[in-house]
């Protein structure tokens, strides 16, 4: 009986990354948000993803369970990397298998929280930049014609910052039962929790898409970049 009381907290934490899937649907049907524009729409993209929300809580958590220098060198990493790919997305540089990297960044993230907790920080922000590329790069080439550039990518780095404390809060709590039986049990529920590949629109897109079509002067960016 006490096995069972000590395993269900670690087992709620694996339900975890599972519940954050459901956010992007509940911010898409909450009335009154209306068209976005500028800022505001780039603060908004990231939360109607649960592929972005799941990587970026996922980088916070990861840093909390690592401690030290992991603290502020893997959200740094995740954000400068992600600037770079939005860069690449706004100037509609072709970049393959976006959609693959997505997914792949959030199982990477959950198979490192279970192995790679003593891994150097520089491995782990290096880690956690490559697969940044592609969420700056699906950022980038969704945001509308009608938004700068600017105000955009200011505002999906502040969504992602945001969500990257998130991660860090997640992963205070869950020290308090351990880390060695906290970890495994997050970084399971976030490999499991990972989107599958081969998909036509991930789930940013097809509710950036619902977004977007309120308005009949925000449209998808043309080009390369409107593979994802």
């Amino acid at each position: 009986m006490k096995r069972l009381l000590s395993a269900r907290p670690a087992a709620s934490l694996a339900l975890l990354p599972a519940a954050l899937t459901l956010l992007p649907q509940a911010a898409l049907a909450h009335p009154g948000h209306g068209v976005a524009t500028g800022a505001e729409a780039g603060f908004l993209h990231p939360l109607l993803g649960a592929d972005h929300v799941l990587a970026m809580v996922a980088v916070g958590l990861l840093a909390c369970l690592r401690g030290g220098r992991a603290l502020w060198a893997l959200p740094l990493s995740f954000l400068a990397l992600m600037s770079v790919g939005a860069g690449l997305g706004m100037a509609g540089v072709a970049l393959p298998h976006v959609e693959v990297g997505i997914a792949l960044s959030i199982v990477a993230f959950g198979l490192a929280a279970i192995v790679g907790l003593r891994a150097p920080v520089a491995l782990l922000a290096a880690l956690v930049g490559v697969f940044a590329v592609f969420h700056g790069y699906a950022h980038g080439a969704e945001m509308p014609e009608t938004a700068s550039g600017l105000s955009f990518g200011l505002g999906f780095l502040a969504a992602t910052a945001l969500l990257h404390v998130a991660g860090i809060g997640l992963g205070i709590a869950a020290a308090r039962i351990g880390a060695t039986r906290a970890a495994p049990a997050l970084g399971a529920g976030l490999a499991a929790a990972g989107p599958p590949t081969g998909r036509p629109a991930s789930s940013a897109t097809a509710c950036w898409r619902a977004t977007a079509s309120r308005s009949p002067t925000t449209t998808r960016r043309s080009g390369p970049a409107s593979q994802r």
